[in-house]
């Protein structure tokens, strides 16, 4: 259990008070991890050792200005959720595209489960909250099989056969899917991916520096030098090229990287090259 101090710390960050459990709360807890805390990987870049210890990971998100990719901001929000009284579990998920079979990816991502918050539409009172898919969820969805459409994108949930269950994306997300297992895990479960994830020279995460935050009405996703903007309006791309720039842009999208300038230097370096190695690749 974390501190009551670490706790708040937190909620300020979201920019939320502490309150009873209920749907509504979860709600806004939900939104406000997703459009405040980045998911973001400039920690990798940065040579920084990050393991998947849930607390390591509050006190980051709390106390550091930063994010993480999925096991560090779900694992932090499913300390907070606890915190405040919810009952929260831990699932392995698997992340994967439309085209790819489920099974390899199973372990690469966490999802959380929350129980015991029934509505008339959710009589088991089970909801999926995830707020480490970057261009998913905006708010929890109902553990009930059906469409649902957040912002610009449709979900859909569907329910399989050994008990867990499967979120299709929208057709312009980031990804196809996502795999849910019915069991709880613990964080230990997610350990040996994340150390493939984080050194792997065939990791996404390895090669490209990612920020992204979810809004209410789409995403902003950092991708090295490109900006994807997802919104009511459709797509737009840009190059954000300028070191200052992109810097600023960091702290727009959620993230207050507190580091030297030598830190900087080298993760801009990175990023630059990085995105001259994807420019010589696309052409």
């Amino acid at each position: 259990m974390i501190a009551t101090s670490t706790r708040d710390a937190y909620l300020r960050r979201l920019q939320l008070p502490a309150e009873e459990p209920s749907v509504d709360a979860l709600f806004r807890l939900h939104r406000a991890q997703v459009e405040r805390i980045p998911y973001e990987t400039t920690w990798l870049h940065l040579g920084e050792p990050w393991s998947v210890d849930p607390m390591a990971s509050v006190q980051r998100i709390a106390h550091g200005g930063r994010g993480g990719y999925c096991f560090h901001v779900n694992g932090a929000f499913s300390m907070v959720l606890a915190a405040l009284g919810y009952r929260v579990t831990r699932h392995v998920g698997g992340v994967h595209d439309t085209d790819q079979p489920v099974e390899p990816a199973l372990g690469n991502h966490l999802v959380l489960i929350v129980h015991d918050l029934p509505t008339s539409a959710n009589p088991e009172g089970r909801w999926l909250a995830d707020a480490g898919l970057g261009d998913g969820l905006h708010e929890p969805l109902p553990l009930v099989p059906g469409e649902y459409r957040q912002g610009p994108f449709t979900f859909r949930l569907t329910a399989v056969a050994d008990g867990g269950w499967h979120l299709d994306h929208d057709q312009h997300g980031s990804f196809g899917g996502v795999a849910i297992t019915a069991d709880p895990v613990a964080m230990t479960r997610f350990e040996d991916r994340h150390h493939f994830l984080s050194t792997s020279p065939e990791s996404s995460f390895a090669r490209t520096p990612t920020v992204q935050r979810r809004r209410e009405d789409g995403v902003d996703m950092l991708r090295g030098l490109v900006l994807t903007s997802i919104g009511p309006d459709g797509v737009t791309k840009s190059v954000v090229d300028e070191r200052e720039d992109w810097f600023a842009l960091l702290g727009t999208l959620g993230l207050q990287l507190r580091v030297p300038d030598s830190a900087r230097e080298r993760l801009w370096a990175k990023v630059t090259t990085a995105h001259a190695a994807w420019t010589e690749h696309a052409a």
